[in-house]
């Protein structure tokens, strides 16, 4: 997700049964040659790599969206002391991210994405840190699977598979078949992604794909509490979102992104109240707007 999954979302999330999470895409190559470039993209807290419950650990990748070898390494390097891993984007289908060899535009070149595992897993492997790739599927899944061979042989320890093919809109059903097909090809674990909104929504593509995960990415945006059973986001979790935000700032302008996705579907919300919600002109007037609506 670029730009909406900042540290104040993912501490929200890991308190709603989530175990990993994961930063922006950030682009590898403005990373490493400027510090506010980092600064903008990351920030952390102790807090986000302490267990909860202690007997759960939770684990943070960060997903660089890259086009070199080097590049990547270096960003994975810069990084790697405060995440369990990296992910490479190879599934951003927007146009921009395709025009600069990045995203979606990777999945016609499984060696360039081999050769940054590689340089990656070689930075990383000593740490002890994960290098994972996320994709999308060929109209041809034949393609894919070779795909995934390729990749596989240059030591990614996992792939997340987004079951649309770069051109498919979100409206297209995922193809969970050919998810199911990459599992039992694959020799890593390999997470399903995408149409997750709810819990039981996770159960049925676990059943249908045999993966060893399921990612949300949208379906999380809108209700963060959907792992721990939610079927909308409950109130306790639209105030815990407005303390972290306080605590952890991050632009105005997304954490009312944040609030519109998260009250979208709340059956308490009327029409009314959504346009007053993003008329709201700063945090203050969120939080007044939050308080009356939901008081303890």
């Amino acid at each position: 997700m670029v730009r909406y999954s900042k540290l104040p979302f993912r501490l929200l999330i890991r308190s709603y049964d989530v175990d990993v999470t994961y930063t922006p895409m950030m682009l590898a190559h403005e990373f490493n040659r400027s510090a506010i470039a980092r600064d903008s993209d990351f920030t952390t807290c102790e807090l986000e790599r302490t267990a909860v419950p202690p007997q759960q650990p939770r684990i943070l990748i960060a997903q660089f969206a890259a086009s070199d070898p080097v590049e990547f390494a270096r960003a994975a390097q810069l990084i790697a002391s405060w995440v369990d891993g990296v992910d490479l984007n190879c599934g951003c289908p927007q146009s921009w991210a395709i025009k600069e060899g990045i995203g979606c535009s990777l999945m016609e070149d499984p060696e360039s994405v081999a050769a940054m595992v590689r340089a990656a897993k070689h930075v990383l492997s000593p740490m002890g840190r994960s290098v994972s790739v996320k994709i999308r599927i060929h109209k041809d899944l034949q393609r894919t699977l070779q795909w995934v061979k390729v990749v596989e042989a240059a030591g990614v320890d996992y792939i997340t598979v987004h079951g649309r093919t770069r051109s498919q809109r979100s409206s297209t059903p995922p193809d969970y078949d050919a998810i199911r097909q990459i599992k039992a090809a694959a020799t890593v674990p390999v997470v399903a992604n995408g149409d997750a909104y709810a819990r039981h929504h996770v159960k049925k593509i676990a059943t249908l794909t045999g993966v060893d995960g399921v990612m949300a990415a949208r379906g999380i945006l809108e209700n963060p509490a959907l792992f721990a059973g939610y079927e909308t986001t409950p109130p306790e979790c639209v105030r815990a979102f407005l303390r972290l935000a306080v605590r952890y700032p991050i632009p105005y302008a997304l954490v009312l992104h944040h609030m519109a996705d998260m009250t979208n579907r709340m059956p308490d919300m009327t029409k009314r109240e959504r346009k007053r919600l993003m008329e709201c002109q700063d945090l203050v007037d969120l939080i007044d707007f939050v308080q009356e609506k939901w008081p303890r």
